[in-house]
C-alpha cells in the first residue's frame, strides 16, 4: 500500500478536526490480515510496541526495537487503505534528543508510509514534539501510564489520582500546545480524563480512562480475548477467540490421531478432474 493511498483516508488534520464530534474507534493492528479487519472499521490503526509483549512474548515493552515496529509496520501498511495508521517509537529511540527523535521517526515513516507516529510522554516530550511537527512528522501524544516508564512507576498502576491530578493535565496540555494531533490517555481516572477532555483542543484517546475521551482504542488481541489469562478492568471483551481457537485446535488433533483428518474429500486421487483413467 503506497503512502497515496493513505492520503486518500483518514489524515491526522481530520482526526484532529474530530474533536468533540463522534468518537474515534481505534485499535492496534500487527499483521496484515488483522489490519484488513480493523481498517473495515476503525479510524485510527495503532501498530503499537505492544507487538513485543502480545507476539513477541517479552515481559515488557522495553525491548522492543526500532526493526520489530518497521517490519510489523509494513505489514500492517499493506492491510490499511481508509484508517490513519500511526507507529508506536520504541523506548530508547526518541528519547536523548529531538534530533534522534527526527531521525527514528523519518526513517519509520520512508520505511513503512504510515502517516504519524506515536510517542510517550507530556512535558519533557512537548520540546520534541514540536521539533518533529515542525518538520513534516505529525505526533500522536501518550500520556498517564506510560508504559515504557514501567520501571519508573513501579508497575502499571492508574496514574493521576489526588494531587497527582495536576501533572497528568499539565502532561496533556504541554502535548496539545507543543502541536500533538492527539494524546492517549491511559488509565486515568474518569474526573481527569472528562476534565482533561474538556481543556485541550485536541481528541483525546482513552484506554482506561472512561467514555468521557473523545475515543477509545485497545489492544485488538484483548478486546477480541486471545489471551484466556489476561482479563485488565478497562478490557471489554468483544469475543473469546483464544477459547475457541483451542478447541478448534484440540479437534484437529483428535481428529489425526484418529486418522478422521485427512478424509476422502480432503485427499487427491490419480486421476485429474474432468478426464477417465
Amino acid at each position: 500500500m503506497s503512502a497515496a493511498a493513505q492520503a486518500s483516508g483518514a489524515s491526522p488534520k481530520s482526526i484532529r478536526a474530530r474533536k468533540g464530534g463522534a468518537p474515534l474507534a481505534c485499535l492496534t493492528a500487527y499483521t496484515t490480515p488483522v489490519a484488513r479487519i480493523v481498517d473495515r472499521h476503525c479510524d485510527i490503526v495503532l501498530v503499537g510496541d505492544s507487538v513485543g509483549m502480545v507476539l513477541h512474548g517479552l515481559p515488557s515493552t522495553l525491548a522492543v526495537t526500532l526493526d520489530m515496529m518497521i517490519l510489523h509496520g509494513q505489514a500492517v501498511r499493506r492491510g490499511v487503505e481508509n484508517a490513519l495508521l500511526v507507529i508506536d517509537m520504541p523506548f530508547g529511540t526518541y528519547e536523548e534528543s529531538p534530533a534522534q527523535a527526527f531521525r527514528n521517526a523519518a526513517r519509520v515513516m520512508a520505511e513503512t508510509g504510515c502517516a504519524a507516529v506515536k510517542l510517550e510522554g507530556g512535558v519533557d516530550m512537548a520540546e520534541t514534539i514540536r521539533f518533529l511537527v515542525a518538520r513534516g512528522i505529525p505526533v500522536m501524544a501518550h500520556v498517564g501510564l506510560t508504559p515504557q516508564a514501567v520501571n519508573t512507576f513501579g508497575g502499571y498502576a492508574v496514574q493521576g489520582r489526588g494531587a497527582d491530578a495536576a501533572r497528568i493535565a499539565a502532561d496533556a496540555s504541554a502535548v496539545a500546545d507543543a502541536g500533538a494531533f492527539a494524546v492517549v490517555l491511559e488509565k486515568v481516572p474518569e474526573t481527569l480524563a472528562r476534565a482533561i477532555t474538556a481543556d485541550i483542543d485536541i481528541p483525546t484517546i482513552g484506554i482506561g480512562a472512561s467514555a468521557a475521551c473523545d475515543g477509545q482504542i485497545l489492544v485488538v488481541d484483548d478486546m477480541l480475548g486471545l489471551f484466556t489469562d489476561f482479563r485488565p478492568k478497562f478490557v471489554r471483551r468483544y469475543g473469546e477467540l483464544g477459547q475457541a481457537a483451542a478447541e478448534a485446535v484440540a479437534a484437529y488433533c483428535d481428529d489425526v490421531r484418529a486418522r478422521r483428518f485427512p478424509a476422502p474429500e480432503h485427499v487427491f486421487s490419480d486421476v485429474a478432474p474432468g478426464t477417465t483413467a
